[in-house]
């Protein structure tokens, strides 16, 4: 079969590249950064249990690499205006964990060692201008004038794909309003923090503003949720972020700031996962964008990988049905059931904004009764608890799991 183009190294794309290769298609990876390039900030922590039960598909032993080197922790804590609300400590886990915990750049680390040992080809300094789909291929233009040829193309290029815009295909969705401002903080050493994630709805130490703290290998990272009146300058700057930081995890940390940047909470999901004649197929970013709270997103885009390589693979191995079947087949395949995924999760992170961001007056009363209920109805902080990261139960059976 003619190679396969994968557009992105990302985590997404890495794990795309790597299931293409786990069923021996041969693979071109093109990424628009240098080799040597830098990657700061966390952006997605988790990888949960499913992620890393696909990514051992690909490649066994990878989940054991990746949970070696993570954090898993046991204890969840909530607090509501500084009283505790909730919290449950687990037993330690056998075998694979419900979820790893470290930095991206970490993630990426390890795939693309796993990567580099399946055989993928990389091609860095690869930024890819135009696309176009035939019923036998893909052909792909760089800024520079090269061109890529491949029976299939995965597009695993982020938010703004150049595939994605280049096929026509649209996003659609919602974005909310305000933003949040994301610290990654090293840890001092000899003097750690617990090893917990805790969410604090409305803060004292910083105006009522709700803060989450997740622990990651080598320190943590903070999450503000600043009002929709908020200026970044005043909550989402570094200079900023060195005053507040203190009234949420102590003394010491303002000097140990690795990382700092703002988000706002967007929910879009592309029009179509394919293009009318089956050959790109979108994955994560380029397909679908959910807010961070809940994990949806690097964790659905590894499963959107792991489908594609499947649909390709199907196809490879019967290039005249594939040729004759069109976006009809496995891709199509492939296609809607991903996008039903992307759907649910987008719905999920919109019950979540919902709970994080009320607009309803009515919402905030049903949370400070649950706060004063909770000491006497445990149920009261578990809804607490669990309400900010969106429903888990309910995704489309055909979508292949939870994400």
């Amino acid at each position: 079969m003619n190679q396969v183009l994968v557009v992105g190294a990302g985590p997404v794309g890495l794990s795309a590249a790597l299931a293409l290769r786990a069923h021996g298609l041969p693979v071109l990876l093109l990424e628009a950064d240098p080799r040597d390039r830098e990657r700061p900030g966390s952006r997605a922590l988790f990888v949960h249990r499913e992620t890393l039960r696909l990514l051992d598909g690909m490649r066994p032993g990878l989940a054991d690499e990746i949970t070696s080197y993570g954090r898993t922790w046991q204890t969840r804590r909530t607090l509501y205006r500084g009283r505790e609300v909730y919290s449950r400590t687990y037993p330690p886990s056998t075998g694979t964990p419900p979820f790893t915990s470290l930095r991206q750049v970490d993630t990426e680390r390890f795939l693309r060692a796993a990567c580099e040992r399946a055989g993928v080809e990389f091609v860095w300094d690869a930024r890819v201008t135009d696309v176009q789909s035939t019923a036998t291929g893909v052909r792909l233009t760089g800024e520079d004038g090269r061109v890529w040829s491949g029976g299939f193309a995965i597009a695993a290029d982020g938010a703004r794909s150049t595939l994605r815009h280049g096929l026509g295909i649209a996003m659609e969705g919602s974005h909310g309003e305000g933003f949040h401002v994301v610290v990654d903080v090293a840890d001092i050493p000899g003097a750690e923090l617990p090893l917990e994630r805790v969410f604090h709805y409305e803060h004292p130490g910083v105006g009522g503003r709700s803060v989450m703290r997740v622990p990651f290998t080598g320190g943590f990272q903070v999450d503000l949720q600043c009002r929709d009146d908020d200026r970044q300058e005043v909550y989402g700057s570094e200079e900023a972020v060195r005053r507040w930081l203190p009234s949420v995890v102590g003394d010491g940390y303002a000097e140990r700031i690795l990382w700092v940047s703002t988000y706002r909470f967007l929910r879009k999901v592309a029009a179509s996962f394919t293009d009318p004649h089956g050959r790109v197929l979108l994955v994560g970013e380029a397909a679908h964008l959910f807010p961070p709270f809940g994990a949806r997103g690097m964790n659905s885009g590894i499963a959107d990988a792991a489908a594609a390589a499947d649909a390709v693979a199907a196809a490879a191995a019967d290039a005249v049905a594939a040729a004759a079947d069109g976006a009809a087949g496995a891709v199509a395949r492939f296609a809607e059931a991903r996008r039903a995924a992307a759907l649910f999760n987008s719905a999920a992170a919109g019950e979540a904004l919902d709970h994080l961001r009320p607009r309803r007056r009515i919402v905030r009363i049903k949370q400070r009764a649950a706060a004063a209920l909770a000491p006497v109805l445990p149920q009261c902080g578990s809804w607490l608890e669990h309400a900010p990261y969106g429903p888990r139960g309910g995704a489309p059976v055909a979508a292949g799991g939870t994400y």
